[in-house]
């Protein structure tokens, strides 16, 4: 019945003719009044399932148990009618087939396009989870956005600031906030439990991550900021973050990134008499410039004149950027604002044969997703280069939409073929020498690593015999750079599969590769 969950519910005017009688047939008493029974129960599990559509889209936890609820019920109405004398299965029937073609879009659409009154402080507040009462840092936090104080409901209501910060989400920076949330729905089995664990709230998290990256997990600042949270080298390492034993810097993994972003934010909040903003400010502008204007402060507030100078612009403009995606986080309706709908059920992608993410992105499609599933993919596997290729057997992490679509589009049919031959296409074949030639100088070939975020020069790859593992390469991208055959290569060096573990230094023979 997932399919009928996704549909439209029966209009009010057709739920009259389910169970008519037809003429010819005389009914007793007891048959007409057992109909009508039905039909009553009917347009319950239809009020119902309305009324879970719109807590489904307004993402309440509890509507899809109470649209499968209703499901239900209209299930046992049709088993009903068919045991029933007069009822028509048939009409029944035509119904249910025009359910599964309507769809429920506009059904869902206009229970979310009701116009709301902007004095109603709160029409479509969802809350968050309640704080954990072990960690009194987060405590501030969490009644910020709680759903019984509204504190920071009346922040943005009367905060010319925050609200300038929402109006220029929803006007040039909208495409950049539903991005956000789209790349957010794909990785928030990863992120939010640290949030959660940590007691703070959702849209917090979800309102940084905004700001610092648009949900980009391998976006690199000018300044050496990295990942979907923005860490900096150095505070990074404090919180856990950084390179790996494989030399997999993880400020780059999205679990880890969230994980020291709330250490992070209670560390400030413990600081800074738990007050958010301030919290923020240290977050962009430095926690030794917050801590210095909090102590001289006297106890006032990151909105005060005085106060509020003291930070570089940049920072005066993140703190209530930041508080306005969370607030429309929270608040999406209020303002006609629909974000996406994404299908992020996690699942195991295990390729059937060695392919780069960008082959994978091309065959896959953007069925249903705009912009397609490369962001996805490279997002949930930080540490896979999107043109490295990856061996049979290996595993991604990806939803089941996207399993569905590999095995439909990706092992084999026009669409893999192609996307195949793009991807091994080599501009420089395309080049035709007709006359005497001179020779060039060898190319220097370019390769920039997740690890250390720089380039790396290779010249002469091609007599290379032996190398020495740099810091954040794996073999896949050794195999890439040098041209070898990966299995080849593993072999010549005693390096096993799936993983193909190398290490920072490893001497590796260059067996199967370009000559």
């Amino acid at each position: 019945m997932k399919s009928l969950a996704a549909c439209c519910v029966v209009p009010a005017v057709l739920l009259s003719l389910l169970f008519a009688a037809p003429d010819a047939m005389a009914l007793s008493r007891r048959d007409q009044a057992n109909i009508d029974t039905l039909d009553q129960n009917m347009a319950a599990a239809e009020a119902r399932y309305r009324q879970a559509l719109v807590k489904i889209g307004n993402n309440d936890p509890t509507g899809q148990n109470e649209s499968n609820a209703a499901l239900e019920d209209m299930e046992d109405a049709v088993a009903g009618c068919g045991k029933q004398k007069g009822c028509q299965v048939s009409t029944l029937l035509a119904t249910y087939k025009r359910l599964l073609k309507l769809g429920a879009d506009s059904e869902a659409s206009s229970a979310g396009n009701d116009e709301i009154d902007p004095n109603d402080p709160d029409p479509d507040h969802e809350g968050d989870v309640a704080f954990n009462a072990a960690v009194p840092q987060a405590a501030q936090a969490a009644s910020l956005l709680d759903s019984h104080t509204h504190r920071f409901d009346r922040m943005v209501q009367y905060n010319p600031a925050v609200q300038a910060g929402i109006r220029r989400w929803l006007t040039d920076m909208r495409g950049a906030l539903l991005q956000s949330y789209e790349n957010y729905e794909y990785m928030r089995q990863m992120m939010w439990p640290s949030y959660g664990r940590a007691g703070l709230p959702e849209a917090l998290l979800f309102g940084i991550m905004a700001k610092e990256s648009n949900g980009k997990v391998h976006a690199t600042s000018r300044s050496g900021a990295a990942g979907p949270m923005q860490f900096m080298y150095a505070t990074g390492k404090r919180f856990g973050l950084g390179p790996d034993a494989t030399g997999f810097d993880t400020r780059y993994d999205p679990r880890a990134a969230a994980e020291a972003s709330a250490s992070y934010l209670n560390e400030r909040m413990g600081e800074l008499n738990r007050s958010i903003e301030l919290s923020l400010a240290a977050y962009n502008g430095g926690e030794g410039r917050a801590l210095r204007v909090y102590q001289g402060a006297g106890g006032r507030g990151f909105w005060d004149a005085d106060i509020y100078k003291q930070f570089p612009p940049e920072t005066q403009d993140y703190v209530p950027m930041v508080i306005a995606a969370a607030w429309l986080f929270l608040h999406p309706k209020q303002y006609g604002l629909s974000f996406p709908n994404v299908d992020a059920r996690p699942a195991t992608l295990r390729l059937a044969k060695s392919a780069t993410i960008y082959e994978l992105a091309i065959c896959l499609g953007n069925r249903g997703v705009r912009e397609g599933y490369m962001r996805p993919l490279r997002n949930l596997n930080p540490r896979y280069e999107a043109d490295s290729w990856l061996p049979a057997g290996a595993t991604l992490n990806a939803t089941t939409q996207i399993v569905g679509l590999y095995n439909r589009y990706c092992l084999q049919g026009p669409r893999a073929t192609l996307a195949e031959q793009l991807v091994r296409s080599d501009p420089n074949s395309a080049i035709v020498r007709t006359g005497p030639v001179t020779q060039l100088p060898t190319a220097v070939a370019m390769t920039t690593t997740v690890a250390t975020g720089s380039p790396a020069p290779v010249t002469g790859a091609s007599k290379q015999r032996n190398y020495s593992v740099q810091r954040g390469e794996t073999l896949v991208s050794v195999a890439q750079k040098f041209q070898c055959d990966l299995r080849l290569l593993a072999g010549a060096n005693d390096i096993s599969g799936p993983s193909y573990y190398v290490r920072p230094g490893q001497r590796l023979r260059l067996e199967g590769c370009q000559e």
